[in-house]
């Protein structure tokens, strides 16, 4: 299927600027990209008068709701919302809970987004018949510094993050799929099969996309669409960021009843077998054999891909690259277990507190602004 070049194109796009669509923006402490968000949305080419827009703030501290204030005085489709619960799924729900459009726009505050971005995505919504339309992401730095660079590389490349499609950016035609970023829906989805999790901090949109794909519904992912996503700048914010990617997953997939893609086993099953090999180890000598095979294979392939990412860039990034898919890996791994046996071995539930803005008890603490 080729939306470029359909016939009914120009019809799609006519009928698409007719809607009011309704862009909900889950934020906190996010002043150094609001404003440039919010000015890559007013540069869009969606008429004005078709758009309200709702920034959604977990309580900032940081100055980002004066700055909403400002935006908001000037445009009056723009309004700030508070949300107590800190987190990104009930600040979605806040904006669905206000939103009157027949299209609901979920935008994160560490992007920004081409001009053609909502009107593309909004005629290949009526176009398609799917439920929920989504771009690719090109990650850029979240700073200037060889880390921050690292990272952005690092979310970007198959060695890092898979196959997700959306991710890699390496689709030329639109394509099917189990989820996308920063999704555009239909409002009628959230009639037909709820709103968001709020128990998922993490990997809320995850849940949400497989929960219309159980309902019947369809996602695609439209490559000629993108946002410029800033990744985070600092080693031990990606490792948070991933460990709570991977703290979530194993309650995601108990909710909806199995595990839709392999690439969600691959690096607890590499950190269970860098675990179960060192203690066995102490016992067996076959097992530390196969303990250093796996280390040696895993870092040689990490070294390699990290020398040929980096090459094509700045070949000083070989080593803080290498050390963040390795934050990635491991991060990810050691909290998908984590995650295994707090939501399926002991069996616990827990809501998401409205002073913190995280779960009760251990769950760790979680950045509202971050998509899955």
């Amino acid at each position: 299927m080729n939306l470029e070049h359909s016939e009914n194109s120009s019809l799609a796009a006519e009928r698409g600027t007719r809607c009011l669509v309704s862009i909900i923006i889950p934020c906190r402490n996010e002043i150094n990209y609001i404003a440039k968000l919010l000015d890559s949305i007013l540069a869009n080419d969606y008429p004005r008068e078709n758009l309200e827009i709702f920034v959604v703030d977990g309580m900032s501290d940081d100055g980002t709701q004066d700055i909403v204030r400002s935006y908001a005085a000037l445009y009056p489709f723009i309004s700030l919302l508070e949300n107590p619960g800190k987190t990104a799924p009930a600040a979605l729900n806040v904006g669905i809970a206000r939103a009157t459009g027949d299209i609901v726009m979920r935008m994160d505050a560490h992007a920004e987004y081409p001009d053609n971005y909502i009107s593309g995505l909004v005629s290949a919504l009526i176009e398609s018949g799917a439920d929920n339309v989504g771009g690719v992401c090109r990650t850029r730095p979240g700073d200037n510094t060889a880390i921050a660079k690292a990272i952005s590389l690092a979310l970007a490349h198959p060695f890092g993050v898979g196959n997700s499609y959306f991710r890699i950016d390496m689709l030329s035609e639109p394509r099917w799929v189990d989820t996308v970023p920063f999704g555009c829906f239909r409002r009628t989805i959230f009639e037909r099969v709820g709103v968001f999790d709020e128990e998922l901090v993490r990997n809320q949109d995850d849940e949400f996309n497989l929960r219309i794909i159980k309902n019947g519904g369809k996602i695609l992912l439209l490559p000629q669409i993108y946002s410029i996503y800033y990744a985070r700048n600092s080693l031990e914010k990606l490792w948070t960021m991933y460990y709570q990617y991977g703290y979530f997953k194993p309650l995601v997939i108990k909710k909806i009843g199995g595990v839709f893609t392999l690439r969600q086993l691959v690096p607890a099953t590499f950190v269970m077998s860098l675990v179960g090999f060192s203690i066995l180890s102490l016992w067996f000598e076959w097992a530390r054999y196969a303990l250093a095979a796996v280390t040696a294979a895993y870092l040689a392939l990490n070294l390699a891909f990290s020398v040929v990412a980096a090459w094509r860039t700045e070949p000083v990034l070989v080593f803080p690259l290498s050390l963040a898919f390795m934050l990635v890996h491991i991060g990810y791994g050691i909290g998908f277990l984590k995650g295994v046996w707090d939501f399926l071995f002991m069996g616990q539930r827990r809501k998401a507190s409205r002073s913190e803005g995280v779960a009760e008890e251990k769950r760790p603490k979680a950045d509202a602004s971050i998509f899955d």
